[in-house]
């Protein structure tokens, strides 16, 4: 226990704050094939579906994303006919309401295709892919987000690709969601594709994780339409979405007909087929408080440890003339009520005499 204290003044501490960044990458093998599905969690409420890097029922299991759809009741997919209707508004309403918030009257908004939520198209059916917080950290990196799907009009030819890119969002993310800093995913990778006039097709939320993608994606294998009235809710075109039973035949004939008539749980398998690549790199944010520590020539140049005298004598004092000499091993933090809150090792023992100083840099990271 140290007997000997010195208070820090103002310029001794300083604040510090670092991101660290770590590439992710998703691979569609690992969401849909890989494991033949043994790493896909269904629940019994049949409201989304849990994606792990390994069947989930082993130990090594790491929880990677949940991936939902939902539709708002003003979306042409909602019918007393659709399967399980009120659970995909009702997933769509949870979303908005967590991610676009509230509008002046109170009524949840709808995800909106700029950013502005000042009017516009607005995204009425959507998939979710909430990724977990092993991957994401504190937060997913502006401008480093990439999904590619296949979209084209055959579910066995797999050629057709679209690329969605938060481009730019670095320097152009939105900041009125109550969820935090979103992004607008775009189909062209370059700088500034809102200046060229390009559509956004979905909205990556980057402090919550969640990746909002339009179902529109798969609606045309063209993408001619993706930026027309029709954007949000492009049911006139039959592309073939999902699987086959069987015979060979196809369970959907569009995909509005999988996500109206489907399942939640069979939409989502139709996605994950879909998918071919996702990859961002996350961000931990490191804070630090950084303590120099001063000795001045005339301080700490003898020891409080009792082994340090013999017989009333310092011992590394061969005469009385001789000068006295210390070792630092350790630095130790106190309150103001002199209580021991952290102590830092030295790699090794450092010689302190009068004719040194020293100036011992101590970092605490939370």
């Amino acid at each position: 226990m140290a007997t000997t204290f010195k208070s820090f003044l103002n310029n001794d501490v300083t604040s510090t704050r670092t991101l660290l960044h770590e590439a992710i990458p998703l691979t569609g093998t690992i969401v849909s094939g890989t494991y033949e599905d043994e790493n896909i969690k269904n629940f019994s409420h049949g409201m989304f579906q849990s994606v792990y890097d390994y069947p989930y029922l082993s130990s090594s299991a790491n929880h990677v994303f949940d991936l939902t759809v939902g539709y708002h009741s003003d979306s042409h997919f909602s019918s007393s006919d659709s399967t399980q209707n009120a659970k995909k508004i009702n997933i769509y309403n949870q979303m908005a309401q967590m991610l676009a918030g509230h509008d002046e009257n109170g009524n949840i908004r709808k995800f909106d295709q700029d950013g502005d939520l000042t009017g516009g198209r607005k995204m009425e059916s959507c998939f979710f892919v909430n990724f977990s917080r092993l991957l994401t950290k504190d937060e997913i990196k502006k401008g480093s987000v990439q999904l590619t799907f296949h979209t084209g009009g055959v579910y066995t030819a797999l050629d057709d690709e679209l690329t969605l890119y938060d481009a730019n969002a670095q320097n152009d993310y939105r900041v009125n969601s109550p969820a935090g800093e979103y992004g607008l995913l775009f189909t062209s990778p370059v700088a500034n594709p809102s200046s060229d006039g390009a559509a956004a097709h979905g909205l990556i939320y980057y402090q919550a994780g969640i990746a909002v993608v339009t179902s529109s994606i798969f609606g045309n294998e063209t993408f001619t339409d993706l930026g027309s009235d029709t954007f949000a809710d492009d049911i006139g075109v039959t592309n073939y979405f999902g699987t086959t039973d069987g015979t060979g035949n196809n369970i959907y004939d569009s995909f509005g007909d999988s996500l109206a008539s489907g399942s939640i749980s069979g939409s989502c398998d139709g996605i994950r087929n879909r998918l071919k690549n996702i990859q961002f790199n996350n961000t931990t944010e490191l804070n630090s408080t950084i303590y120099f520590c001063r000795a001045n020539h005339n301080e700490f140049n003898y020891s409080a440890s009792p082994t340090y005298l013999s017989n009333s004598k310092i011992r590394v004092k061969n005469t009385s003339l001789d000068n006295p000499v210390s070792y630092i091993t350790a630095v130790g933090l106190y309150s103001a009520d002199n209580e021991l809150l952290a102590v830092a090792k030295l790699s090794e023992p450092l010689k302190k005499t009068p004719e040194t100083e020293l100036t011992l840099r101590v970092r605490l990271d939370y």
